[in-house]
């Protein structure tokens, strides 16, 4: 058996599409278009890289993109100061400030600053708790979190009912996509550097998450046949063959592991174009919930 391959890159030009079709409504009803606030703090080369793609993404859907960016030796008061700006900005319905930030500068207390209701990364304290709790429903999920729960949607992956295993528990992907796979109804077993047994626990999962950050860590005999695996990981490993010295691969031995599993994510063209997908689609549902169109 040899795994159906879940094309990411393919599923998430789908949603820019439908994001695309979105926007242009709400342009003609009410003369409106969502806007996105990217905060890029220094000039590390992977955040500009990012902000670029994000940008980029703005454009093809036709979502406003504001950019704001600062030194380096920006303080935290002058970055609060300038959230707190976008926060009352009516055309600003999504806020990201790009981490990492400067060790001078406290994340989390950032984090805090974006107003709930604009926080398209998902991280606010507030929605991150609500996430957690039973019965309760965040403004935002976190964007690689959610587009792994839309890649088991659409390639109709049931979710209800099944073992589902997350290996890592980082506060961006791990924890929150544990979260969102048990607001579904699946059983849950985080995973993590200390757990015991772990190919004998893997072996369990119905649906398992790799997010763990180890390349190909997870071998093909750690898979239950027929099960869904949805690689996270993107890890560099020496290539010679390559241009620039090296390529891309996930937490999963790929080549292993779909001749196990019934579906399996690649990478690259996975979950990480997913990211951005659910980036623009949490800005689109800001405006929307301002407008009244969705709670």
């Amino acid at each position: 058996m040899t795994a159906q391959i879940i094309d990411g890159k393919a599923i998430a030009a789908k949603i820019r599409g439908e994001i695309a079709q979105e926007v242009a409504k709400l342009k003609e009803e009410h003369g409106v278009v969502p806007g996105l606030a990217a905060v890029l703090v220094g000039e590390r080369k992977d955040s500009q890289t990012y902000v670029r793609m994000k940008k980029k993404a703005c454009a093809e859907v036709g979502i406003k993109s504001i950019g704001v960016d600062l030194p380096e030796s920006v303080s935290q008061e002058e970055l609060i100061a300038r959230v707190r700006e976008l926060n009352a900005d009516p055309e600003v319905d999504g806020i990201l400030v790009q981490l990492p930030l400067p060790d001078h500068i406290n994340e989390e207390a950032v984090l805090a600053e974006i107003d709930i209701t604009k926080d398209v990364d998902g991280f606010h304290p507030i929605n991150i708790g609500r996430l957690s709790m039973k019965g309760r429903k965040p403004l935002f999920a976190p964007c690689t979190p959610r587009g792994v729960i839309e890649l088991l949607d659409r390639t109709g992956i049931e979710i209800e009912g099944k073992n589902a295993v997350i290996l890592g528990r980082s506060n961006i992907v791990g924890l929150p996509v544990s979260m969102l796979l048990l607001h579904r109804n699946a059983t849950i077993t985080i995973c993590h550097s200390r757990t015991k047994n772990l190919p004998e626990v893997t072996r369990r999962a119905d649906i398992l998450v790799a997010a763990i950050g180890r390349a190909e860590m997870v071998r093909g005999d750690w898979i239950k046949p027929g099960a869904a695996v949805i690689d996270v990981g993107v890890n560099a490993v020496d290539d010679p063959s390559k241009k620039k010295g090296y390529r891309l691969v996930g937490d999963v031995k790929f080549d292993e592991a779909k001749e196990v599993a019934g579906y399996i994510t690649p990478v690259p063209g996975g979950v990480g174009p997913m990211t951005i997908a659910m980036l623009l689609k949490n800005t689109l549902d800001g405006r929307k919930r301002r407008l009244g169109l969705i709670e």
